[in-house]
């Protein structure tokens, strides 16, 4: 879900560094073949993530949740000259997708996937990260933080998608509805946690910015 106009968007996205033909096969080939499409990072939100990326220029970077890969590459492209991806997902029947457009791009030396349950995997990496990215499901955002905040570096970024979650959370959640209870509480957490800085963008569904202080 975005909070701007189509018409912005469109504007925004034709003054915005185009993403690479790989990127693009990659969009093209999720939306044809894989489920909920609409979980992949859009054009606006890669060039974000690259950015980001590029100006940090991290050696390692933790992301959790790949789905295609497409948030990856965009990561993939400001890492440090000896830098890697760890990447964490739970679906087995995406690795090969995902190995494929990460050979195609020439990152995958840099990328290694790990396949099983994020808050399983988090200490077995058992690395310090310049940046981690969390786009994986929304109630255990608030157990991923905790898990990485004291591995991640002093100045070290943690991005988060899907803070805004549709725009419910401007609203009193249902009882039942734990995905909106789990972000509401997340984005309190970032606010008041003294270790970091966080700016929250409408950026689609809600992007945020935190710095470890």
């Amino acid at each position: 879900m975005s909070f701007i106009p189509q018409s912005i968007l469109d504007y925004a996205e034709k003054h915005t560094e185009p993403e690479s033909k790989i990127l693009q096969e990659l969009r093209r080939e999720t939306w044809q073949k894989i489920l909920a499409p609409r979980m992949l990072s859009g054009h606006l939100q890669g060039r974000l993530l690259s950015t980001i990326s590029k100006m940090i220029r991290p050696k390692v970077i933790l992301e959790i949740g790949t789905y295609t890969g497409y948030s990856t590459l965009c990561l993939a492209e400001g890492l440090a000259e000896n830098g890697v991806i760890h990447t964490l997902d739970n679906n087995e029947e995406l690795v090969d997708f995902q190995r494929k457009y990460f050979k195609k791009a020439g990152f995958d030396k840099k990328i290694i996937q790990h396949t099983g349950e994020a808050l399983e995997m988090i200490p077995q990496i058992n690395k310090n990260y310049d940046l981690v990215f969390i786009d994986a499901d929304k109630n255990n955002y608030s157990l991923y933080f905790d898990q990485i905040i004291n591995s991640v570096n002093t100045g070290g970024i943690i991005l988060s998608d899907n803070v805004l979650w549709g725009g419910k959370v401007v609203k009193t959640p249902l009882v039942n509805d734990r995905d909106t209870q789990s972000i509401i509480a997340y984005n309190t957490k970032l606010t008041n946690d003294k270790r970091v800085e966080t700016l929250l963008l409408p950026l689609r569904d809600g992007f945020s910015i935190a710095r470890k202080i």
